[in-house]
């Protein structure tokens, strides 16, 4: 057990460093070039910036500015989500915050077009990175990760919807041409943790099979989720036969379509999307 519980820390920071050198890396090699302003608290933390440097004609470092903004966060974290979980992601505020201070302004390329797609790839691919080892980049992260896991939707849409409220003030600002350009690398950004985090994806699974009882005892092995078992006759064998219905992660349902398979190689298996559930569901937390 004490070695499961190292690996899985091991790989918590893991994916908590190499995130928060991606993030630095990105602003400062895609941000920094195209004058955007990326999602979330870093996004904010750069408008801070330039709002200072514009009109104060004062420089204050990221890291003051994105630590002082991720208190109220990370309090939240702390309070709803976990320790373990918010320390990681302290880890990652504090580490990038302090790398994109140091690391020098490397641009790669200066077609504005490039960096909100290509900047927005690897921002997502960061946040995936941090969600993947169980760990977040704070800010609107902690935000998201409570209300999902309170209400078992995806809200990554409405984060964008925030971000986007906070753009319209760059805009007016600074001008709309880079807040145009930084709602397409918030918009590529939210759809890579889309795809690349399918924890709050939800599958259907109605299973008609001769060894129900055999079915069931993979579901609740594999995922702890209950089942239903329903009764019914083969139309075209006028044999008895049962359904079992359940809803399952995505990822859960990729293994477990391959171990019913395994205990019954004549079930038949169809697989359902699902956007919304109400009611008592397992969810299993590392928190």
């Amino acid at each position: 057990m004490k070695n499961t519980n190292m690996k899985l820390e091991m790989k918590r920071y893991g994916c908590a460093a190499f995130a928060a050198v991606i993030f630095a890396l990105n602003i400062k090699t895609f941000v920094r070039a195209g004058g955007l302003f990326p999602g979330g608290f870093s996004g904010l933390t750069l408008l801070f910036q330039n709002i200072f440097r514009t009109f104060a004609g004062v420089e204050i470092p990221y890291t003051l500015i994105n630590i002082l903004l991720n208190l109220f966060p990370v309090y939240i974290g702390f309070r709803f989500i976990g320790k373990k979980f918010t320390i990681s992601s302290c880890c990652v505020i504090f580490l990038s915050s302090i790398l994109t201070d140091i690391i020098p302004v490397q641009p790669i390329t200066y077609d504005t077009l490039l960096i909100s797609i290509f900047g927005g790839l690897i921002n997502g691919l960061a946040v995936s990175l941090c969600l993947i080892g169980n760990t977040s980049s704070g800010g609107t992260d902690f935000i998201a990760i409570y209300f999902s896991e309170k209400s078992g939707r995806d809200i990554w849409n409405y984060i964008l919807g925030v971000n986007a409220c906070i753009l319209l003030i760059a805009g007016l600002l600074f001008g709309w041409e880079r807040a145009l350009y930084s709602i397409i690398f918030q918009f590529t950004s939210t759809q890579a943790v889309q795809i690349l985090h399918q924890r709050y994806k939800k599958h259907t699974l109605f299973i008609i099979t001769q060894k129900p009882d055999v079915v069931y005892r993979e579901i609740a092995q594999l995922t702890h989720h209950s089942a239903t078992q329903f009764e019914g006759t083969g139309c075209y064998t006028d044999e008895k036969t049962s359904m079992i219905y359940s809803v399952v992660s995505r990822e859960e349902a990729k293994i477990l379509v391959r171990k019913v398979k395994e205990a019954d190689p004549m079930a038949f298996v169809n697989i359902i999307k699902t956007d919304y559930i109400n009611g008592r569901f397992y969810h299993k937390t590392d928190y």
